[in-house]
């Protein structure tokens, strides 16, 4: 059986990343999340292996000292989420392709590790402004929180070239057309 390839869409926040990547999975078939590890403790009805790899602090911080994982971030003090080696190799063994929807240090992290067996893109607003516009329509944020998203995106934008494709999402139905013909076509090689 054929090893699964990776894909990974990184982007500022209102990009519109995560809706282009639901597109995708509904067209591509054969594609896959791989299921995260974290350092908190189950909520009601999530299943270890399932919803997520539930491990404890201490044995998160071990498995980082043993390069377990693919990459890996502390979002909140002693809270740890990451991708496991283990579990990105369980997909492509049974020869799905592995989907990764994460932030643009983390995507360049993973392509590092996989190079050609991954193909990384990036998915920029048409302009600052317009990620402004639309983070505001969104009504989820403060003003205070869409400043910092905004300062925040202005820096991820400068690491788009170490990207294998940058799609500019200025017409939704536009860019998830050219994210399922550049996934189709790498799936294909």
């Amino acid at each position: 059986m054929k090893k699964g390839k990776l894909i990974i869409f990184s982007a500022p926040s209102g990009s519109g990343k995560t809706t282009i990547v639901k597109e995708l999975m509904k067209q591509v078939p054969n594609l896959a999340f791989s299921v995260s590890a974290c350092s908190r403790p189950p909520r009601d009805g999530e299943v270890n292996g399932k919803d997520y790899y539930f491990f404890s602090v201490e044995e998160f911080k071990k498995k980082i000292e043993e390069h377990a994982f693919v990459e890996w971030e502390e979002v909140y003090k002693d809270r740890l989420y990451g991708t496991l080696v283990s579990e990105v190799e369980r997909l492509r063994n049974q020869g799905t392709h592995v989907l990764f929807d994460v932030d643009v240090m983390g995507g360049m992290n993973i392509k590092a590790v996989f190079g050609m067996k991954a193909l990384s893109v990036f998915i920029q607003p048409p302009s600052v402004q317009e990620l402004r516009l639309r983070l505001e329509q969104r009504g989820s944020d403060s003003k205070e929180d869409i400043d910092i998203r905004v300062e925040k995106a202005e820096f991820e934008l400068t690491f788009a070239e170490h990207f294998d494709v940058v799609v500019v999402n200025d017409r939704l139905d536009k860019a998830i057309n050219e994210v399922v013909t550049l996934v189709t076509e790498f799936l294909s090689e």
